[in-house]
């Protein structure tokens, strides 16, 4: 095996634009220049202002929106659209109500024709990795927002994708919930080492689970700084090292959140 393919990063964005309407004269830049190499069982949270193109660049990445201009490239291939390699979880729990926690999670492997022996196997081995043992016959209306995402993960742990993509996906929960969910998150990336790439909003969720944070400038968006979360797990938000971690993303944070601020009031005349 080569050096070339040995170092190969697990994702390569090169020189990424996203424009909306693109050749109208309602044409947006989303993104503009970005520019990142995800290594294979890297976690990496995107961060960054409202509406600077994070969900944007993880649904590139899942094959759902296409590159106005640039490379983006899934083990040194060009990603051309969706495909069992990558598992998504939204903020929205997106489950069938009509069917089971059991059926919810077998979905996938139902529509790939998974022999059924199998499915059983890989879905007991989930249940019990994700907590939802008991709760298999169970409908998703019955349950919590934690449980339901819950579901959610396992779903797209399901057919063992090798990229696990989560946009914002503790956002609806509760304080509680999330802080047991991100404890969980952590247990699950250290047994499966899944390459993970995670949007969020919140700077001490981006360091609790990271072990690098990219934080998007403000729109047309590019990565403006990544910042190495050299910590042990379980981390801890009164840490010194934390702590500083925290006041410098915050920092470069609030200058992005600054100009989409006055970006807006330009936009809105």
């Amino acid at each position: 095996m080569s050096d070339a393919t040995v170092t190969a990063p697990k994702i390569a964005a090169r020189n990424i634009v996203k424009i909306y309407n693109h050749g109208t004269r309602n044409a947006v830049k989303a993104v503009d220049g970005l520019d990142l190499e995800v290594r294979q069982g890297e976690f990496v949270s995107l961060l960054g202002p409202s509406g600077c193109g994070k969900s944007t660049f993880l649904y590139m990445i899942g094959g759902f929106e296409k590159p106005t201009r640039g490379e983006l490239l899934l083990d040194s291939q060009p990603i051309k659209g969706p495909g069992s390699n990558r598992g998504i979880v939204f903020q929205e729990y997106v489950l069938f109500p009509w069917q089971t926690v059991y059926r919810n999670i077998e979905f996938g492997l139902r529509v790939n024709k998974v022999p059924q022996q199998e499915r059983a196997e890989r879905i007991g081995k989930l249940v019990r990795m994700i907590g939802l043992q008991g709760f298999e016959d169970t409908y998703p209306a019955t349950l919590s927002g934690g449980m339901q995402q819950r579901v959610a993960l396992a779903r797209a742990l399901a057919y063992d994708p090798d990229i696990l993509l989560m946009d914002e996906p503790f956002g609806a929960l509760d304080a509680q919930t999330r802080s047991r969910m991100i404890t969980d998150l952590i247990d699950i990336h250290q047994k499966t080492h899944k390459t993970t790439l995670f949007v969020t909003h919140s700077v001490q969720e981006a360091l609790l689970l990271s072990d690098r944070v990219c934080l998007f400038s403000a729109r047309p968006s590019k990565i403006k700084t990544i910042f190495e979360i050299d910590l042990p797990h379980p981390r801890e938000i009164t840490e010194d090292q934390f702590v500083a971690h925290e006041r410098a993303i915050m920092e470069s944070l609030e200058v992005e959140v600054s100009k989409t601020i006055a970006l807006d009031k330009v936009e809105a005349g």
